[in-house]
């Protein structure tokens, strides 16, 4: 039976490696299918991993109704034998409507790819409507890692390197963007201490923290 796929974890865990692996696996078969995606680090319309592999995809707008879209590609001939779907937080609540419906209607599979919380610990919408729905959530077994050794469980914005914790939810940014809008991902403990690895080297380094050594 077809089935609606969430595939979840923190930043740098995969998810979008894994979404073209499915996409090679499948076309290497023969089959075809539509890929959605939203502000990929590659720009519009591409799915991009960062190690280095990209693909062409279809940038989803605000407002699209990806059923319809995905109709209107079958009555003009176009073969979907699957979808993807990644940078799946990004997508709207009735977005990820229109991907179970594509499941069911349909027979397609779908497989879902995205974050689940923000950089201040909350769901994104798309991500809590897929967990409200989806046939399985899969989180990702690849372990990303805090800059401790713990494993990585937060998402953290940082502005200039300093971990931030308003601001609008979604603001594009990659990992390590010291100067401008950046990420980096977090064990909780650290998460909620705000001590990204920038702050935890700045603390190493003061003098305040250094052993007294006697006289």
């Amino acid at each position: 039976m077809p089935e609606l796929v969430f595939f979840s974890g923190t930043m740098d865990c995969g998810k979008s490696t894994l979404a073209l692996q499915i996409e090679h696996n499948r076309s290497s078969r023969g089959l075809q299918g539509m890929i959605f995606t939203r502000d990929d680090r590659a720009g519009e319309g591409k799915l991009s991993s960062r190690l280095g592999l990209v693909t062409d995809a279809v940038e989803v707008e605000d407002g699209q109704d990806l059923y319809a879209s995905l109709v209107d590609h079958l009555s003009q001939g176009g073969r979907a034998d699957y979808v993807i779907a990644d940078e799946a937080q990004f997508l709207a609540e009735e977005q990820i409507d229109q991907l179970a419906r594509v499941v069911d209607d349909l027979d397609i599979d779908v497989y879902a790819f995205g974050i689940t919380t923000d950089f201040r610990s909350k769901l994104f919408p798309g991500s809590q409507r897929l967990v409200e729905l989806a046939d399985r959530v899969e989180v990702l077994q690849v372990e990303a890692l805090c800059w401790c050794g713990a494993r990585a469980t937060h998402n953290a914005r940082t502005v200039g390197g300093v971990m931030v914790v308003e601001g609008a939810q979604v603001v594009v940014g990659d990992v390590d963007q010291a100067d401008t809008v950046g990420y980096e991902v977090l064990c909780r403990r650290h998460h909620r201490r705000r001590m990204t690895s920038a702050s935890a080297r700045a603390a190493a380094l003061s003098p305040d923290v250094l052993p007294v050594q006697p006289v």
